[in-house]
């Protein structure tokens, strides 16, 4: 077959032609699809963008999704994951490539919210921000308790009515925020931040609660929040975290000091009984005052005891004497250290009722504490004095016996120099030697003339 050249009537077009006819074909047949698949090659360059691409078993698709939209994303794509989104398809002239630009998708099989939630526990898992030694621990008896959540809700109402019951008069303050929508999580973060702003330490609150009542995932989004749980995990006041049912589970949970279940569950176990402490002080009372007489009866008899031990008061009055002395001063050390102990205790008990003004049961239990302190004081000056007696008399009979006093009779004591030896028989001396005679005032040292072997 003979070429024939016809280029007259054929139509030649640019690559730039070509591309644009079929970018307007591709754009204008398929404006929005719907498309599924599993994502592969995922990536974010430093412009914010997703560039990734969207395959089955038998083809592939390059997809985009610009950062105005992916900002809106609850959760953060992966390789491997299936998707379905929402798109339109284009072509990218440069290259004469077609693509998707995506501009909504969600995960295939799960919800976005349940993915971000496992996706966000994870990685602040891996931060540490669960970590047990990073919770403080719940105060025993809060002075001020704040209470993070709708100012609308029951959920109030309930908490202040529980506290109020278990410990009547602790201080309450609410710091009202929003518990769902769009800007829940801002008002969260700042009602907290409030919360540890302030600097007067009277003013402070001893702990919170971040509470909201029941609702679906979507409700409790807020308290899934990463800006949340770091607010939490940066306050330096214990927050107890009570979202929704005992069932339901939220990042703010994990990285709260305490979970409780519920809301009234959480008002519950950050107060205490009042009932129950002030029983607990009629018990101390009264363990006290047995305590008391106790010891005073154990240290009574142990001092008989060594009273009727003192058989020769004259050769032990040294070890006697210094053993009374060290006896009263223990026993008046640990008496007086033990009432000071117990006063400053029932002080601080006292301080912490009378915050909450119980002044019927402080005028009572101080009334019996007046009235044990003079018993024991009374008790302890009586066994000092008689301790003081026996001391003034042991130290007379000492006094009587003593050689100075034999001396001031006119006895003298003779002794040999050098050597000092008492003479007791004037065998024991020789004419010409020197002797020294003691005296009751001053000393002599004399010399033996003669000596007689009797009278």
């Amino acid at each position: 077959m003979k070429y024939q050249n016809t280029s007259i009537n054929r139509k030649f077009f640019t690559v730039s032609e070509l591309t644009h006819k079929l970018k307007s074909l591709i754009e204008d047949n398929f404006p929005f699809v719907w498309l599924s698949g599993e994502i592969s090659n995922f990536k974010i360059p430093g412009s914010g963008h997703y560039y990734f691409t969207l395959k089955d078993k038998n083809a592939q698709i390059n997809a985009v999704m610009f950062k105005g939209q992916n900002r809106n994303l609850k959760f953060i794509p992966e390789d491997g994951l299936n998707i379905m989104g929402f798109g339109r398809i284009s072509l990218y002239q440069p290259r004469g490539t077609y693509q998707i630009i995506f501009e909504y998708i969600e995960p295939k099989g799960t919800g976005a919210l349940s993915l971000a939630f496992e996706q966000l526990k994870e990685r602040l898992f891996q931060e540490g921000l669960f970590d047990e030694q990073y919770k403080m621990p719940l105060p025993f008896l809060p002075k001020r308790i704040t209470l993070i959540t709708s100012p609308t809700g029951a959920v109030l109402h309930d908490m202040i009515k529980i506290i109020n019951r278990r410990f009547p008069g602790i201080l309450i303050e609410i710091i009202p925020v929003r518990v769902q929508g769009n800007n829940a999580a801002r008002e969260i973060v700042a009602g907290i931040e409030l919360l540890n702003s302030r600097k007067d330490t009277a003013k402070k609150s001893d702990a919170a609660i971040l509470a909201r009542g029941g609702g679906s995932m979507e409700d409790l989004s807020p308290f899934n929040s990463e800006r949340v749980a770091r607010a939490i995990f940066a306050s330096s006041i214990p927050i107890i975290s009570a979202i929704g049912h005992e069932t339901d589970f939220t990042i703010a949970d994990f990285t709260a000091d305490f979970r409780a279940p519920t809301p009234s569950a959480a008002a519950e176990q950050i107060v205490p009984l009042k009932t129950d402490l002030e029983n607990r002080c009629f018990h101390l009372t009264r363990t006290l005052k047995i305590g008391f007489l106790s010891r005073i009866d154990y240290f009574k008899g142990r001092l008989d005891n060594i009273s009727n031990r003192l058989a020769d008061p004259g050769k032990r009055i040294g070890d006697a004497r210094l053993k009374t002395d060290d006896y009263s001063a223990r026993l008046n050390r640990l008496f007086k250290g033990s009432i000071v102990q117990k006063q400053k205790h029932l002080a601080w008990l006292i301080n912490m009722l009378h915050a909450n003004s119980p002044a019927k049961q402080i005028r009572l239990f101080k009334a019996k504490n007046d009235q044990m302190r003079d018993k024991s004081i009374h008790s302890i000056d009586l066994i000092l004095m008689n301790r003081r007696s026996d001391l003034k008399k042991l130290t007379a009979l000492l006094y009587s016996l003593n050689p100075l006093e034999i001396l001031s009779r006119g006895y003298s004591i003779v002794r040999t120099t050098p050597g000092a030896c008492v003479i007791t028989d004037s065998s024991d001396v020789t004419p010409g030697q020197k002797l020294e005679v003691i005296l009751a005032k001053g000393s002599l040292t004399c010399r033996v003339e003669r000596k007689k072997d009797n009278g």
